[in-house]
Parts: C-alpha cells; structure tokens; sequence
C-alpha cells in the first residue's frame, strides 16, 4: 500500500487542532491573571513586592505541574481516544473550518489548567507581609518550665495542681508585656510548646488547652525539661535570661540530671528559678464524685525533694520557693519577676495575612463555568 501524501493546504487544520488548547489556556490565563492581581493589590491592598508578598510554602509550587498535565490529558489524550467515523472524503472535512463548540470546548479545558494553577498557588501559602515599627521594648528572655506529669492532679492546690499552675502562668503572661516568653513541659520526657516570642495571645492560648496526658506523665525528667529550656536560650543576647521552673516531684526519668542541668545553666549565665509545689508527698487526689455530686477524693503518695530544687537555684544564682496553696504559688511568681533585671529587647515582628481566597476564588468560579457550560452548551441531546 503506497503512503498517502497530505496536501499542504490540509496541514493547518491539523496544527490548530494541536495547538487549539494551549491558545485558549493562554486566552483564559490572560484574562483571570490580572483579575487576581487587581484582588491583591486593590481589594486586599498589598502590593505585590519581595517586601510586602510572600509564599508561605513555596516548594508546594511544584503542585502547578499538574496544570501541564491537565491540558495535556483533556487537551490531547481524551480527543485522540474518542469515537471516530471513517468517511470518504475526509480530507474535506479536515479541511473544514471547525465550529464554535469546538472553541468553547478548548476555553472550558483553559479553564480547568488555569483553576488547577490557582488552586496549586493557592497551596503554597500566598500571605502579605505587614512590618511592625522597630521599637526597642525593656524586658528579658524567659523559658517557662511546667511539670505535666501525672503527680500534678493533686488537689492539694485548688483545684488541682494542674490546673492551679495554668491560672497562674496565665496571669504571669499577661503582667509581662514587654518580655519574650517561651514555654517547655516535662513529663517521662521534655517537649517546646513555644519557642521565645513576645506573641503573648498564642502563648497563653496553648498554655490554655493544654492537657494532662497530652505527653507521657508516667514520669518526672526535671533535668530534661531544664535542658530543653537552655537550648532555647543559648543564642538569646538579652542581658537577663532566666528559667522558671513549676514541678511537684521529685526528678526520676530522663536523661540529664537536674544538677547537670544546673551546671549547663550556670555556664550561658541562665538564672533558675523554681517552684516545688506541695508541702509534703502525701496529697488528696480526685476518686470521682458521690451520690450526691460531691467530688470524693483519695491520698495519693508524690514524693518531693525540695533539697535539690534548691541546690539548682543556689547555683545558677536563682531562688527556690516550695508553696502549699493557690496564694503562695501567685506570690512565688510574682517575686521572681520582681527579682529579675531587665534588658533591651529589639522588638522589629511581621504580621502575616492570608491571601488563599484571591487564588482561590477566581479557581473555583472557573470550574463552575466549566460545569455550567459544559452541561447546558456542550451537552449531547439524544
């Protein structure tokens, strides 16, 4: 069988039909792209600069691939696997114009890459960048130390222990403004829950809904959760740093004893501060409650060593404190704060706002023009 030669004045229509989808991409792409930038810069008021705009996550802009194989499937893939009808001259027909469906077909798939490119943007995090005025704030740089063990459900404070130290750290937040803060808790094991930051309202937010049992109680790792403090510290350049350390027992898990702890702290100049809570081991625990409603408690046996959390104030040049009830705890507090000097802090934040819903949006009014269209226009009627 001899091969069939095309004429020239058939290739055109064939190139079309290649290229078709990818100019419509490029029509729909140029219309929606300076729709989302006016959103940007004259709706959300943030122009779009290195200084002002930023991606959040930009290696999810790797994401955007899946627009290129978007138009590549509906584009290419799904035409040359549908139906075809062998004719007789379809050289003519190749050669005819083709109709207006076919070009609303072609925008309806730029409109799918386009949205699928928002949507991929979207991902990565678009947020506008708000500089705070550089101001220099007097304060100190301070880790909060706080006991999560189980021991902390005591009732020998009202009403627990636990409970009795997030009030009070709570109020301890509030009347440091000019402070940077951060937050470690210990259980078998010592974790951040923030790093320094002088974002006090997400500091006493997560202090708030922190639960026993949120790590592993079965344990008490003072030197673990002094040493995680320090390593929060240990490029802090404030003249005054300090740890304040709230527990109810005595260190018995871990991997660094509180007395190393001490000497690792006496070393970065960190003053130590701690806070035994409980006058003796012995302390009504909650049992449930009667018949009545009446909370019914039982004695449970916490042993304490208040020796050697005042062996770890006396050598970081710290003080220790032991408290029995709520008055006691807030005093305790509020004399380590009266005690400790202050410093110059350079206070020069970023507030972040987010930008999703420009991208988001426009990507989802594109695919319900696609649905809509291809629904009531393109639709095949029987």
């Amino acid at each position: 069988m001899s091969a069939v030669n095309i004429p020239e004045r058939f290739k055109s229509p064939v190139l079309l039909r290649a290229v078709r989808p990818w100019l419509a991409t490029l029509a729909v792409l140029a219309l929606v792209a300076p729709l989302v930038v006016m959103l940007i810069q004259d709706f959300y008021e943030v122009p779009l600069a290195p200084s002002s705009f930023r991606f959040e996550r930009p290696l999810a802009g790797w994401l955007a691939a899946a627009a290129l194989l978007v138009l590549i499937a509906r584009g290419h893939l799904t035409r040359a696997r549908a139906p075809r009808l062998l004719v007789s001259r379809g050289a003519d027909l190749q050669a005819a114009s083709g109709s207006s469906r076919i070009w609303i077909a072609a925008l309806l798939t730029g409109c799918r890459v386009v949205a699928v490119l928002l949507i991929a943007l979207g991902l990565m995090g678009p947020q506008s960048i708000h500089a705070r005025d550089q101001t220099e704030v007097e304060g100190i740089d301070l880790v909060l130390v706080m006991d999560v063990s189980l021991s902390m459900q005591a009732a020998d404070i009202k009403p627990r222990r636990f409970e009795a130290t997030k009030q009070v750290l709570d109020e301890f937040i509030q009347r440091r403004p000019n402070d940077r803060i951060g937050a470690v808790v210990f259980g078998r094991d010592a974790y951040t829950l923030l790093p320094l930051t002088t974002d006090h309202e997400a500091l006493r937010s997560m202090v708030s809904e922190l639960e026993l049992g949120a790590i592993d109680g079965q344990g008490t790792a003072i030197g673990n959760g002094l040493g995680v403090a320090l390593n929060r510290l240990r490029k802090s350049t404030a003249k005054s740093r300090v740890v304040v350390l709230a527990t109810d027992g005595d260190s018995n898990s871990g991997n660094i004893s509180p007395v190393q702890a001490a000497e690792f702290a006496r070393a970065l100049g960190v003053k130590v501060y701690t806070v035994l809570m409980g006058a003796a081991g012995d302390a009504p625990v909650a049992a449930g409650k009667d018949i009545f409603g009446r909370p019914v408690f039982d004695r449970g046996n916490f042993p304490i060593n208040p020796e050697l959390l005042k062996r770890v104030a006396s050598e970081t040049g710290g003080e220790a404190f032991q408290v029995a009830d709520r008055e006691s705890l807030e005093k305790s507090f509020h004399t380590v704060l009266d005690r400790l000097e202050k410093s110059d802090i350079e206070d020069a934040g970023r507030v972040y706002g987010e930008l999703l819903a420009a991208f988001l949006g426009p990507a989802l009014v594109l695919l319900a023009i696609e649905l809509l269209v291809g629904a009531f226009v393109l639709r095949r009627w029987p």
